[in-house]
């Protein structure tokens, strides 16, 4: 008798570990769940924002082609050199103010030469056009060059299409 009120008495005990198991085990699960979350937001997150990208080029190989194909079209680059422009910048009713600028245009393809010599005129008007309506302030300091560099760089793609201009090069640049 002692023997079974000792088993009866044990049974209980084995109830209460495994109710008092059970909670333990949902809060386990529970932890592991979001931690699992997080690392799966965390690398989508990486991934979408562009930081696991050189990771997934040095796994894949990519990187070296890449740079492979930036060598090969620096050494095919031709340069076309345009024709001087001189042009009045808008002044805003002061003296005359006056821009020389020497430009040349950096083509991918050589074969292109042809495509822009054929649409010349139209380039140079619109050169002659954004030129015309610059002033002194907007041609100041490095980002002034750059915002130059830019809108002449998408007029000329746009005047030349489907002719690809890589860049607009200065020779010279002169406001007097």
């Amino acid at each position: 008798m002692a023997d079974e009120e000792d088993l009866e008495d044990e049974e209980p005990e084995d109830e209460g570990d495994e109710s008092s198991d059970k909670p333990g085990g949902k809060k386990k699960l529970i932890i592991i769940a979001v931690v699992l979350l997080l690392a799966i937001g965390g690398i989508a997150a990486a991934y979408f924002t562009g930081l696991l990208q050189p990771i997934i080029e040095l796994i894949t190989g990519e990187e070296a082609t890449k740079e492979e194909e930036e060598e090969v079209d620096k050494e095919n680059a031709v340069f076309f050199p345009l024709e001087e422009l001189i042009v009045n910048l808008n002044a805003g009713g002061r003296k005359s103010t006056f821009l020389k600028i020497r430009i040349s245009l950096e083509l991918a393809d050589g074969e292109d030469i042809s495509r822009i010599e054929s649409v010349m005129p139209r380039i140079m008007d619109n050169f002659q056009v954004y030129l015309r309506e610059l002033r002194i302030e907007d041609l100041k300091g490095s980002a002034g060059m750059y915002r130059l560099r830019e809108e002449l760089l998408t007029r000329v793609n746009a005047a030349a299409a489907p002719a690809k201009i890589q860049d607009v090069l200065f020779k010279e640049i002169l406001v007097q």
